[in-house]
């Protein structure tokens, strides 16, 4: 028989990786069930992937590229936002997902014993699900626009993983402060839209006025959309401090959630 022993946190709130490992399974469960509530009885099912992204790209294309008449590096604008918004619907898919999801499981999470954050972590299945499927058809358009990317394409699971990670470690963050506070879950969606807006994913960086730019370069976010369309596109390479900037804020962002999650775990059956 096999006993469990539950411990209080550390000074320095980590998550105990081990216990997460061993209870995987909870989590592939967690997953598998957003997919499947995601789209049982809708009526084109898994399709609503791909019309998003193809909506979002069609309006980007006619409203920045069509009317506003802004650069893309020579690359086909349709195809520069479609790339551009996979990588962001990702991020945004994972932070919009996990941050809400203690709340969603409310009735688990206050009378069942398990790593509380896997609740939050098994979001990220689902959301790269729907990513690999918008990546089929993101193949099929390069192909179609004659684009090779080179080798550039082999970095392509670099950036997805560290899109995750800044991801997730907001979400966490988030997922924990919506437990106390449920002020978040009209705050986040906000942030996201202005985002959007605020990072590079509609318009090229060339287009950013000169006394702008260095708003823009502040924004993590964009060193990463740069680097996903250098993958994608084949678009010029970002300069060496974006790509380890963007490696060091995605980590350091992802630790700094998980460790205010761990922090707030022990409140969180008396409050939910």
């Amino acid at each position: 028989m096999r006993t469990t022993v539950i411990t209080p946190p550390t000074r320095l709130p980590l998550p105990r990786w081990r216990e997460l490992w061993e209870a995987r399974e909870v989590a592939l469960r967690f997953g598998q069930r957003d997919v499947v509530l995601r789209y049982r009885q809708t009526a084109i099912g898994v399709a609503w992937v791909l019309i998003q992204p193809l909506a979002a790209a069609g309006i980007f294309s006619i409203v920045f590229g069509g009317v506003a008449q802004l650069p893309t590096g020579g690359t086909p604008y349709f195809l520069f936002t479609f790339v551009s918004m996979l990588a962001w619907t990702l991020f945004a898919s994972i932070v919009g997902r996990s941050a809400p999801s203690l709340v969603s499981n409310q009735a688990l999470v206050s009378k069942v014993f398990f790593p509380r954050m896997l609740v939050p972590l098994s979001t990220v299945m689902s959301s790269l699900l729907d990513f690999a499927v918008g990546l089929g058809l993101g193949v099929v358009l390069l192909i179609v626009y004659g684009v090779n990317p080179g080798w550039a394409v082999l970095l392509l699971p670099v950036w997805v993983l560290l899109f995750v990670l800044l991801g997730l470690g907001i979400g966490l963050a988030a997922s924990a402060w919506m437990v106390r506070y449920r002020d978040v879950a009209y705050v986040l969606p906000w942030i996201i839209q202005v985002g959007l807006f605020a990072t590079p994913v509609a318009y090229s960086l060339d287009a950013v006025p000169a006394n702008l730019e260095p708003l823009f370069l502040a924004n993590p976010l964009t060193w990463l959309m740069e680097a996903f369309r250098f993958s994608m596109l084949g678009t010029e390479v970002p300069p060496a401090w974006q790509l380890i900037g963007a490696v060091v804020v995605s980590v350091v962002v992802f630790f700094a959630g998980a460790m205010v999650f761990q922090r707030n775990e022990r409140s969180f059956a008396d409050l939910i």
